[in-house]
């Protein structure tokens, strides 16, 4: 039996550096967005802090079990009867060391999973603009998947996007829905935000869900926004500005098995060893086995 149709909202935000603002925010459009019928509702990755600076970061964030936007969006969730997921949060591990954490709520106000950013953002872009995620966060080990009423969901946060074997691993653990929240650079975004979300979206045969954080932040950075809802085929079913608001579309859970039907992708994919020539031998070299 197919999944009934539900309505998904992106919240798009534009954090600051004060926990307490950006939670207001974030209360405020997620009301929003469950009286304009929203049964989950995915906010950007940063909802809590968006700041690069360790001093500052560290002296704004706290542990999970002392954190009060956690537990104000646990009984916001629990309130409005609704699977609220929180695209991540800067969650306070030690002194030195913060989660990237991405927090499921469902509508009892029970976390009902959570994931910790696995790859780390650590780059010069080449304008000026260098970040190095791992000086302030410790990757996460492990993928994750959960269980909603309409599918199987994928919890992934940002620069995860650019690593396809981990949303392959999560399709073929039945995933039909991925999670991408995002605080994805203005350059970055333009040249490959809309490409990457809908090449993860047509390989795996899933639908995607985008929330970002968008404008000038008052740390100075730049976001892209452009919150987007993307189906299995790839279609666009939704997109946002630059400005906060909120994304929604009503999603189908059906079109996933329609399109995987059509291009049965993963049901075709193999293991294979990769080899290349020696020169002074007439075979071919084995380099390592793909697993």
């Amino acid at each position: 039996m197919t999944a009934a149709r539900f309505k998904a909202a992106m919240i798009q935000m534009r954090s600051g550096l004060a926990p307490a603002a950006n939670l207001d925010a974030a209360v405020t459009l997620i009301g929003e967005a469950k009286s304009a019928g929203a049964d989950y509702v995915l906010t950007p990755e940063m909802t809590n802090i968006m700041e690069v600076k360790r001093e500052r970061l560290f002296a704004n964030i706290v542990e999970e079990e002392a954190d009060t936007s956690l537990a104000t969006f646990r009984e916001l969730a629990r309130k409005l009867g609704i699977f609220i997921h929180i695209g991540s949060l800067a969650i306070k591990l030690s002194p030195e060391k913060a989660a990237n954490r991405s927090f499921l709520i469902d509508p009892k106000g029970r976390i009902a999973a959570l994931y910790d950013k696995i790859h780390m953002f650590d780059v010069d872009l080449g304008n000026g603009e260098s970040y190095r995620e791992s000086r302030s966060y410790r990757p996460g080990e492990q993928a994750v998947i959960s269980d909603l009423p309409w599918g199987r969901l994928g919890l992934t946060v940002c620069y995860d996007l650019r690593f396809p074997a981990l949303y392959r691993a999560l399709a073929e653990a039945g995933a039909t829905m991925l999670a991408i929240p995002s605080a994805f650079t203005r350059q970055t975004g333009e040249a490959h935000w809309h490409v990457l979300l809908r090449a993860r979206a047509i390989e795996n045969g899933c639908f995607v869900f985008a929330a970002a954080q968008g404008g000038t932040h008052e740390s100075g950075r730049e976001t892209y926004g452009h919150s987007l809802i993307v189906d299995p085929w790839g279609r666009i079913l939704a997109e946002g500005g630059s400005e906060p608001g909120i994304v929604m579309a009503e999603i189908d859970p059906g079109e996933v098995a329609k399109a995987r039907s059509r291009i049965p992708s993963l049901q075709h994919g193999r293991r294979f060893e990769i080899v290349e020539p020696m020169a002074e031998h007439a075979h071919l070299h084995v380099v390592r086995s793909a697993e």
